[in-house]
């Protein structure tokens, strides 16, 4: 590492300090009836109001939908970031002083890790929070959830909610985003690292975006990525899995040909439907068979259904009626044909 690389980290890990004084992350929420706003910030080792009674009133508000009490002392992670980022900061500092390229890029990749891991950690209790809802809930929305945005604003019943990094957050994603300048850097001065690193990472990236099979749909709670609606029946629908490892459900075959009709050339990596003979099974929808026209209606009213295989839809037929197609047929004939909600 060179002199300068070696000030630029230390001072990069010196200032990730900020975040035991600053809130990391900050969500407000506005409605007509609170038009001074409420919000929460979160810090590295508590939430708390943007004003005082701020964290009370939203568990208040949240208790008439079946939300449960944020209470910073039920939290794990608050109780382990502290020392996370203690061990980064104090590495860092070593790493720097050290001056040796390895330990500084293996520390680089660490911290990466953290972050990200954090930020889905965060999404992760965001679901869990605006998902987990208690069934004797005052008010009750069918089909409606309350998960805060991860970021930017959303629109929760009339409420609009605001997330953002707070102050210790942009000063963590300025440090972070230092260190990978520096990185490059420190790869520019030793071809031989670049080679393994680059391998590294190209790994990584190939495993952490692979995509992979299908999960199971959630009934009630999945909704369909095309027309919105809540997925109800586990006879009809599937899922579309996006090469970065992205999952999309659906509730109907014909919502889900509509959407990879629309989605950009590529980005596609495999496709599921669900057996309607046996309620909950995937079937790879390029060798699954189609009954189209049955005498059943499909969620959205094109009267679709998928089954495992040519002679399972041949024997289904004598009982449900329509005509036999293949995958291939449906994306590629006239949009009209096949048209799933909008």
């Amino acid at each position: 590492m060179t002199r300068r690389i070696r000030w630029i980290v230390g001072v990069a890990a010196l200032a990730m300090s900020a975040a035991y004084a600053l809130p990391l992350w900050r969500i407000a929420l506005i409605a007509p009836q609170y038009p001074e706003g409420l919000g929460m910030l979160i810090r590295v080792n508590t939430i708390d109001g943007f004003k005082e009674g701020d964290l009370q009133s939203i568990n208040g508000l949240n208790h008439y939908i079946g939300m449960k009490a944020i209470e910073p002392d039920s939290i794990p992670e608050l109780r382990w970031m502290p020392l996370i980022l203690g061990v980064l900061i104090v590495t860092g500092v070593g790493v720097a002083v050290w001056g040796r390229r390895g330990p500084f890029l293996a520390w680089a990749v660490v911290l990466a890790l953290v972050l990200l891991a954090g930020v889905g950690d965060f999404w992760k209790w965001g679901y869990e929070y605006g998902h987990d809802l208690s069934p004797t809930a005052i008010i009750k929305v069918p089909g409606m959830t309350y998960q805060p945005p991860l970021i930017g604003p959303k629109k929760l019943l009339n409420f609009t909610a605001t997330s953002w990094p707070g102050l210790g957050g942009w000063i963590l994603i300025v440090a972070a985003g230092t260190v990978a300048g520096a990185v490059v850097s420190t790869l520019r001065h030793g071809a031989q690292s670049r080679r393994r690193i680059v391998a590294a990472v190209a790994g990584l990236a190939v495993a952490g975006c692979a995509a992979t099979g299908p999960r199971a749909i959630v009934l009630h709670d999945d909704s369909c990525a095309q027309c919105r609606m809540s997925i109800v029946d586990p006879r009809y629908g599937g899922e579309a899995i996006t090469r970065n490892g992205r999952i999309y459900t659906f509730d109907s075959v014909e919502c889900l040909v509509s959407w990879v009709r629309l989605a950009p050339a590529g980005t596609v990596a495999r496709t599921y439907v669900l057996d309607v003979q046996h309620p909950g099974t995937f079937i790879a929808a390029e060798s699954a068979s189609y009954l189209r026209g049955v005498r059943i209606s499909s969620p959205m009213g094109q009267a679709i259904v998928a089954l495992a295989s040519v002679q399972a839809a041949d024997e289904r037929k004598a009982v449900l009626g329509g005509e036999r197609v293949a995958w291939q047929e449906l994306v590629t004939e006239p949009a009209s044909a096949v048209k799933g909600g909008q």
